[in-house]
């Protein structure tokens, strides 16, 4: 007699176990084996880094409250090969990955930034002109607008509704096992069904969808010529990162760009330094474009709050001086561009949507002002 995979099926209410309160710390833990399909990717070379721990952000009152909490996995500050502050959850360590969720949509800053730089990727080109199987959804909508959130279709990410579409999405990253076993979707083909009448978002405001991510993805391989494997190759160099970048996948192998990364703090933290060196990888080749990076930090549309301070551009937060991201479940990553600080923050919330907005805030203004600290080592 056969069972569902215990862990990628779904209860009464729309979750997979994985991702319920009583097991969620266990799978952000430890998505990059449980997810039924991925890929890793190692560095040929490893970004040293030398401890210089600074009793400035230990001594931080924000940083030793939210490092005390039950939520709390792991915490990585850096500036250059310098680590300036490390902590660690009792269940967690140096070389354990980490699902880091949305933070995993940046990847399309660095690989859009560098096509649209080579000249292959036009921002205000309609999607439907790289993707022509599309549908209404997204076709008429710019690439720019994509980049920024800046799209309305029926593609919901309202999470504390597990019926949402955005919980139907992690069929086709490989992170639920799918309800009909004879028909399990693609990325392709979920993307293909997302309908609007139309694309213009009237808000004013983000639109977030972490399907954009993944037609962003699908646009770099068009427009590329390369599979999205390549760039993230390129990614894991650049970064030099010590251990591997696991992403889930779909069925085909499609990388799930929007939500499908695990890594260690280190590693985010020399992933998050790309952005500092304006997409310079390690060995001095360019991984993604200066240019964007610098335009990112300056356009954008505005965040709703509690994070009314912070504007989306092209798939990344900015508050103007530093580039960043958070992730469903607890986790934030700020490269801030004027002192180089990256700072790293992984969690796991445990309440049933996964989500709390006023933790995520206070998670981000401890970052800000680490990365607005003047450190000398």
């Amino acid at each position: 007699m056969n069972e569902r995979n215990p862990d990628l099926t779904l209860n009464a209410e729309g979750q997979t176990r994985w991702n319920r309160p009583d097991h969620r710390r266990h799978g952000f833990h430890n998505l990059h084996r449980l997810a039924r399909y991925g890929q890793s990717f190692r560095a040929a070379q490893v970004m040293t880094l030398h401890k210089r721990m600074n009793l400035d952000i230990a001594d931080m009152d924000s940083v030793q409250h939210l490092t005390s909490l039950p939520w709390f996995s792991a915490m990585a500050v850096i500036r250059g090969n310098h680590l300036l502050f490390e902590r660690y959850a009792p269940d967690f360590g140096p070389d354990r990955p980490h699902s880091i969720m949305s933070i995993s949509k940046t990847l399309m800053n660095i690989v859009i930034g560098r096509l649209v730089e080579e000249g292959k990727i036009d921002l205000e080109q309609k999607i439907a002109h790289y993707l022509p199987w599309i549908g209404t959804g997204y076709g008429t909508a710019t690439v720019q607008q994509v980049l920024n959130m800046d799209v309305s279709n029926d593609y919901s990410e309202e999470l504390s509704d597990l019926r949402s579409t955005t919980y139907a999405h992690e069929e086709a990253c490989g992170l639920r096992a799918p309800t009909d076993l004879t028909h399990e979707h693609t990325m392709r083909s979920f993307l293909a069904t997302i309908s609007s009448p139309d694309t213009t978002n009237r808000t004013g405001l983000v639109d977030y969808k972490s399907a954009n991510t993944d037609v962003l993805a699908m646009i770099a391989e068009a427009a590329g010529g390369r599979p999205m494997r390549s760039y993230l190759a390129d990614i894991a160099d650049g970064a030099g990162i010590e251990g591997s970048l696991y992403i889930t996948t779909d069925r085909e192998g499609f990388p799930s760009a929007g939500f499908g990364v695990c890594v260690t703090a280190r590693d985010l933290a020399r992933y998050g330094s790309l952005f500092v060196r304006g997409g310079k990888g390690i060995d001095g080749r360019q991984v993604g474009s200066a240019g964007f990076i610098e335009r990112s930090l300056a356009g954008g549309i505005p965040m709703g709050a509690p994070r009314d301070w912070v504007r989306y551009s092209n798939q990344t937060n900015t508050d103007g001086r530093w580039l960043g991201h958070g992730g469903f479940g607890g986790q934030y990553m700020i490269a801030d561009l004027v002192s180089g600080i990256v700072g790293v923050f992984l969690s796991v919330v445990e309440n049933r949507e996964g989500i709390d907005s006023n933790y995520t805030v206070r998670i981000i203004k401890m970052l800000q002002d680490i990365g607005r600290l003047e450190i000398q080592v």
